[in-house]
């Protein structure tokens, strides 16, 4: 081996730190880029949160953020793929209800433990369902709505931003709880099936206010219930779901950041730090509650129990009412 003049120097320089110093050095987090994985399409409400909160951790960190979008299998692909990467803080999932409540209690396939298989690190926002047509269409309540399905041949499709997640089970739900026929037409993102609702075709979706506010606002879509008990300080002129006859069918979306299983409890903690920090920021506050969210403030501990309270309500749930999905 080549001893250089820089090399012995440097070496020298390290034996003089204290021990601890010297592992500092050597692993400071973050000391390169930071991979935040969105399991679904590009345009939706997952990638939208993650964005706004990606560029508030670059400045924080002053480490580029990337979002990568790994949409499939209701969020359950890129959930796996975190779940499988080294736990060193440098890859996080944006988990949800669809990846980490509903994927996991309605497909075999899902290898990963949602509650004890990652580092959960914070819950970031909260935002409710809607149910939304098309403006050309005559319904204007679920009341109309379950009277055209039950005469429509075949019943009617409904469009969800994938299998498994929160709209496509709320769906599944309401065909349950009423007798009628939904077909779901699943979608690798809320923005893909938004643009095919637009065009006409599906005529109805049960999709995040997040991602279809927008469209509500401009009359380009209608709402004919928000999927809550209380009225939407977003669209208070649309009646809830509860008030509409039917209070067991409530569902929101929620958004967190979670890491692999493993990784270091400073780095858990720095990184719920920054989240936290991010969240009060006022410019992050005013883009979310753009996008109708709820912005909550949690350690990593209360969100690893809000994780697993929301897996085991959704997993009771599809005991309890015997719902499945096609493999």
């Amino acid at each position: 081996m080549r001893l250089t003049r820089r090399t012995l120097l440097s070496a020298a320089g390290a034996a003089t730190l204290p021990l601890p110093l010297v592992a500092h050095a050597q692993a400071a987090w973050p000391s390169r880029q930071i991979r935040l994985v969105v399991p679904f399409a590009p345009g939706g409400t997952t990638d939208l949160v993650a964005r706004i909160l990606a560029n508030h951790l670059q400045e924080q960190l002053r480490q580029t953020v990337v979002v990568e979008n790994r949409p499939g299998a209701g969020a359950a692909l890129g959930s796996q793929l975190v779940a499988d990467a080294a736990p060193d803080g440098y890859t996080l999932v944006v988990s949800n209800a669809a990846s980490h409540a509903v994927a996991p209690a309605l497909s075999r396939h899902v290898r990963y433990d949602p509650a004890h298989g990652f580092s959960h690190i914070a819950l970031i926002a909260t935002t409710s369902l809607a149910a939304v047509v098309t403006p050309q269409w005559e319904v204007t309540s679920i009341e109309d709505l379950l009277r055209v399905a039950r005469v429509a041949p075949g019943g009617l499709d409904f469009a969800a931003a994938g299998v498994c997640t929160s709209g496509h089970l709320v769906g599944l739900r309401l065909a349950q709880r009423t007798g009628i026929t939904l077909n779901h037409i699943p979608y690798r993102g809320s923005g893909p099936a938004l643009n095919d609702l637009i065009a006409g075709n599906p005529r109805r979706m049960f999709d995040s206010l997040a991602s279809s506010i927008g469209h509500l606002r401009s009359g380009s879509l209608r709402a004919i219930a928000v999927m809550e008990r209380s009225r939407s300080t977003f669209l208070p002129d649309v009646p809830t779901i509860a008030e509409q006859g039917f209070p067991d069918l409530t569902s929101n979306s929620w958004f967190g950041i979670s890491g692999p299983r493993g990784v270091p409890d400073a780095t858990v903690a720095r990184l719920n730090a920054e989240v936290r920090t991010a969240l009060r920021n006022p410019d992050l506050r005013r883009r979310f509650r753009d996008l109708t969210a709820d912005i909550p403030d949690t350690s990593p501990e209360e969100y690893a129990a809000f994780v697993d309270r929301e897996r085991q309500i959704v997993a009771d749930l599809v005991r309890t009412a015997n719902i499945t999905v096609p493999d």
